[in-house]
């Protein structure tokens, strides 16, 4: 699903959901100017998914059409096909990375993070057999899944094969916050490419 037909589902959601929603509210949401909000919403009523209206004649209201009820649902559907399609991505990719960490005699690993792709990781490490000695981040919880967070720099008394980065954005800033917490690059496992 492209982000043109990502911003038009969660515009349509939003005004399903309140339809005298500001365009400032709708553009924070969006992470996009206001300008560019009012744009899209234009778009939207042009292709006749919405219809706006000013009742009372001071307030702007935005309605559903059936046309727009339609293309809800099938940006739904479009969406769900693509979370799930990244879900199985995901978890290839993190299968492999651990099959190769595993022929190599990796058995006790770190995750490095605490999102959703850190979840996957530890069910991962589950399925797989692999000994999860704990869970690292830069100190935005105290817990996940049931275990402590630690930071990375409690890494010094631990016992692991490996350290694998369960954040695919900050690669590079977690890989340099490990090697300072002097945990060898050959330590550090980071998801290759896709499958």
């Amino acid at each position: 699903m492209n982000l043109q037909g990502q911003r038009d589902l969660l515009l349509l959601t939003e005004l399903e959901r309140d339809g005298a929603v500001t365009q400032r509210s709708l553009a924070t949401k969006l992470g996009v100017a206001l300008g560019l909000t009012n744009l899209y919403l234009k778009r939207l009523a042009r292709k006749g998914y919405i219809k706006i209206t000013t009742i009372p004649s001071h307030r702007i209201r935005y309605l559903l059409t059936p046309q727009g009820f339609t293309e809800k649902s099938r940006l739904t559907y479009l969406y769900m096909q693509y979370s799930l399609s990244h879900y199985r991505d995901m978890r290839a990719r993190l299968r492999e990375t651990l099959s190769r960490a595993t022929e190599n005699g990796v058995k006790r690993v770190v995750i490095y993070g605490t999102g959703e792709l850190a979840e996957m990781a530890y069910l991962s490490l589950r399925e797989m057999n692999l000994t999860l000695v704990g869970f690292v981040d830069d100190g935005q919880r105290e817990s996940f899944l049931s275990y402590p967070v630690w930071r990375p720099e409690d890494l010094a008394g631990w016992e692991f094969d490996a350290v694998l980065l369960a954040d695919i954005e900050q690669t590079a800033q977690h890989r340099e916050k490990l090697g300072h917490c002097r945990v060898p690059d050959g330590k550090i496992l980071a998801l290759g490419p896709s499958v």
